[in-house]
């Protein structure tokens, strides 16, 4: 069986903050859920690279918008998948330090968990290509065993 993936997800609204985890638990997803982007820094700076396997925050917070925690978060690891997702429709071109950009209410709920699938399998990376060996050629398995047998 996998290891869940671990999703950090940071929202100022507890009750949407609420709404997602429980979405994103009930898929399967371990939810690290933070109101607050200085502690979602914290934990970000504390956490082994890896071991997030995504950032999922809202843009408009106090303290610290969506856009400077993902560039933040970013620094820190490099790696790390971000999306971004906004109550306003606009608010895509402050969310350029993102790898996805979510407007609230015109998304649904299965598209949010389809590019969460996405991220989180990207991180992964691509996968590993296997390396057969071709079968010798017929005559050159014949040529082997005349050799062995002389």
């Amino acid at each position: 069986m996998r290891p869940k993936k671990t999703i950090l997800c940071v929202d100022d609204n507890e009750q949407i903050l609420s709404v997602r985890t429980f979405l994103l638990e009930t898929r399967g997803y371990r939810v690290i859920a933070l109101t607050s982007p200085l502690d979602a820094l914290e934990t970000i700076a504390g956490s082994l690279p890896g071991s997030l396997d995504l950032l999922l925050c809202d843009l408009l917070m106090p303290q610290m918008d969506g856009n400077e925690l993902v560039g933040r978060a970013k620094q820190l690891h490099p790696a790390l998948p971000a999306m971004i997702v906004s109550g306003t429709v606009t608010g895509y071109d402050r969310a350029g330090r993102a790898d996805v950009f979510l407007p609230k209410g015109a998304c649904s709920p299965a598209e949010l968990l389809e590019r969460v699938r996405v991220l989180v399998a990207r991180k992964r990376g691509p996968r590993k290509s296997v390396f057969r060996t071709p079968n010798p050629p017929a005559a050159a398995t014949l040529n082997l065993k005349t050799a062995i047998s002389a």
